[in-house]
């Protein structure tokens, strides 16, 4: 079966008739989302208004404006501020390269070709030029802004939440106020995300950054620059081997350790194991984009094409991807052939010996998923 998902590219400074009529389009199924996971029931328009005002008071005037865009009812203001909304789900990988001083961010963005939005979106709301990608009609899944700061995010592989806000918000919120990585890491050391995400950040200046967020507040600092779907101090998720959430991790990992050029890691992104082909259990990689902070540019990158755009030179389009036929994907219980083979070739000198007896007990059906993650672990 063929999937096919028409991405766009628009640019609008301020909210206006391009985003409205955005918002005509995917509204009503975010609004039965919402409605049929909870979020009438959760918190009023009134405590979600406080709440931004109190953790990202600099967003305020653009809520208000989009609500009243969406109508100004009481459900669209809840809905957009992104205050405790329903649990939601995702895929990714993610990794920040550093080359001579000069820093990219890539990233692969894995899900059904029927929940994202395919909108990138260029602004000026609070003044800063900022170009992502959409989530929730004003979120970010990932993005560049006029400093050169880049962000991209990948689920953190549990489905606990507590009190915060949803994490493309908080994404929108780092683009909008933030030059630097440092910078970066203050804001989402304080503002809460109601799940658990991973995060990774590149700028200008060749700085990176990994950080994973926790579900109701606060944060941890990893190295290398990478994430996948899980988190180092949490067990692996039930859908690990579904995911390939380790095998991915493991494989930017080597990218990162191997000196080669961006363009050829960022060619590793468009290959297996990163590039996921799952669309009908939806989990497929739906683009790959590639970030450029120091030319405040970006590519959205597909097996057999791609587009380029930059803050100064962002040209309105459309694009329609096609994707094809599901591949086989692993599960825990399947032995890992070559390509495990090959992964644990990379690991630390230091646990070569623990790798081959990984390998060895692999290769006569004891899959330990777990124990090949440690192999890696920082």
């Amino acid at each position: 079966m063929t999937y096919t998902l028409t991405f766009d590219a628009v640019s609008e400074p301020q909210p206006g008739p391009k985003w409205r009529a955005r918002w005509d389009l995917s509204w009503p199924a975010y609004r039965s989302w919402f409605e049929a996971s909870g979020g009438p029931s959760g918190p009023s328009r009134e405590e979600c208004e406080e709440a931004l005002a109190r953790h990202m008071p600099e967003l305020v005037p653009v809520h208000r404006h989009l609500t009243m865009l969406a109508g100004g009812d009481d459900l669209a203001a809840r809905f957009l501020s992104t205050w405790c909304p329903p649990p939601y789900l995702g895929g990714c990988s993610v990794a920040a390269f550093s080359r001579d001083g000069t820093a990219h961010l890539v990233r692969n963005y894995d899900l059904s070709p029927d929940l994202n939005e395919g909108l990138l979106l260029r602004t000026e709301w609070t003044g800063t030029p900022v170009m992502g990608m959409t989530e929730f009609l004003w979120g970010l899944s990932d993005g560049v802004n006029g400093h050169g700061l880049s962000i991209a995010l990948a689920f953190g592989g549990t489905t606990r939440t507590g009190q915060g806000f949803g994490i493309c918000t908080i994404l929108r919120y780092v683009l909008e106020t933030c030059r630097t990585v440092p910078d970066a890491r203050k804001v989402l050391a304080r503002v809460p995300s109601h799940m658990d995400y991973n995060i990774v950040l590149a700028d200008a200046a060749g700085q990176t950054a990994s950080v994973e967020m926790h579900a109701g507040g606060g944060c941890t600092a990893r190295t290398p620059a990478i994430a996948t779907n899980h988190q180092l101090d949490m067990p692996l998720p039930d859908k690990a081997a579904f995911t390939r959430t380790v095998e991915r991790r493991a494989r930017l990992s080597h990218l990162l350790m191997r000196s080669r050029p961006i363009e050829v890691a960022i060619r590793d992104f468009l290959a297996p194991p990163l590039h996921q082909t799952d669309y009908a259990r939806g989990f497929g990689t739906l683009f790959t984009a590639a970030y450029a902070p120091r030319e405040r540019s970006m590519r959205l990158l597909w097996p057999d094409c791609e587009i380029a755009q930059s803050l100064d030179d962002f040209a309105e389009l459309s694009h329609t991807a096609q994707f094809g036929a599901a591949e086989k994907v692993g599960t825990a219980d399947e032995t890992p052939g070559a390509s495990a083979a090959d992964l644990i070739a990379h690991v630390p000198p230091n646990r070569r010996k623990a790798a081959e007896e990984w390998l060895r007990k692999a290769q006569a059906g004891q899959v330990d998923w777990t124990a090949f993650g440690r192999l890696f672990a920082a």
